[in-house]
């Protein structure tokens, strides 16, 4: 059995929108994250994964449920605080939207500082400059952004300093969010080959949250894919690409462009009706590693809950 190094049980999360409304985001979701694999999380725009990637970072405090990180029930308040300096560094998150997520009133050197400071850390190469530099120079930037602001650079560039960011501080676990989505195809390929030497020589853990089937196809070691916050299928990315079970999961990958224009005007989609999606089902191995959520069509006439991400 292979290292698991993070993951949620049964993690259920409520968005509290009035004193009647409630909007469940999460709905009863397990998923392990092995030690040095890289773990796609995918989906449609709301179907949970930002809201999953926060509970496991602990920016939401889940409803129901459990997130653990190494033997750390991170969800728990009194774990959290015994544990609160390992789990500040040994995980980092990399948000969708790198204008958001960086100061603007701070410079790129102040940015990839402030960890060390928040963690009171001296850092590896002996100084905050020495390490901003060594930073940038590895997420392929140049050392003259240093005493730039957030303003002064492009959406790529940005989103780069943030990803030095969280490297700077040597995590076991890091969740990307969508770090791709907002920058251009070179820079794209970029950073999913940094990500993949992150894994190779680093042996870090990732969970990769992503739109973009081909991308997750070349980067992940495993595919899960979500709708309205349940993990309908789960398995090793060549299985799941070569022989998808669920009807959303078909749906998803039979979105993939041909470059043929032809061949892409007469393909067929497979039928899937959301309103027909029950969420009574539960997870079953149908082959080895590859989980299926049985019962997410319509068995009793009972319509899945709205989710949102």
């Amino acid at each position: 059995m292979q290292d698991i190094i993070a993951g949620v049980r049964n993690l259920t999360h409520e968005f509290q929108l009035n004193k009647k409304l409630k909007i469940r985001a999460i709905d009863g979701l397990s998923l392990d994250i092995r030690r040095g694999e890289i773990l796609g999380v995918v989906g449609e725009s709301g179907s949970g994964k930002s809201t999953l990637a926060r509970c496991m970072m602990n920016i939401y405090r889940p409803t129901e449920g459990e997130v653990f990180f190494k033997n750390i029930k991170c969800s728990d308040r009194a774990e959290y605080k015994k544990h609160a300096f390992e789990l500040q560094t040994k995980r980092q998150i990399i948000f969708q939207d790198s204008a958001s997520s960086l100061n603007p009133r701070m410079r790129v050197i102040d940015i990839i500082a402030e960890p060390f400071r928040i963690n009171h850390i001296v850092p590896i190469r002996g100084s905050i400059e020495n390490e901003a530099r060594f930073q940038l120079k590895y997420t392929g930037l140049d050392e003259e952004l240093l005493y730039k602001y957030p303003g002064e650079l492009s959406g790529g560039q940005r989103q780069r300093v943030a990803i030095a960011r969280a490297l700077a501080m040597e995590p076991e676990l890091l969740v990307a969010d969508e770090p791709i989505s907002a920058v251009d195809v070179s820079i794209q390929a970029q950073l999913v080959n940094l990500f993949k030497h992150l894994r190779n020589e680093h042996g870090f853990s990732i969970m990769f949250i992503a739109h973009d089937l081909a991308m997750v196809e070349f980067l992940c070691d495993r595919v899960a894919i979500m709708y309205r916050g349940r993990l309908v299928e789960l398995a090793e990315t060549k299985e799941l690409f070569a022989n998808p079970l669920h009807p959303y999961t078909k749906l998803l990958l039979s979105c993939i462009p041909i470059p043929d224009p032809r061949a892409e005007r007469e393909r067929k989609h497979p039928d899937f009706d959301e309103t027909e999606f029950d969420t009574s089902g539960c997870l079953t191995e149908i082959s080895e590693g590859h989980l299926l959520l049985c019962g997410g069509e319509k068995s009793n006439n009972k319509k899945g809950s709205l989710a949102i991400g």
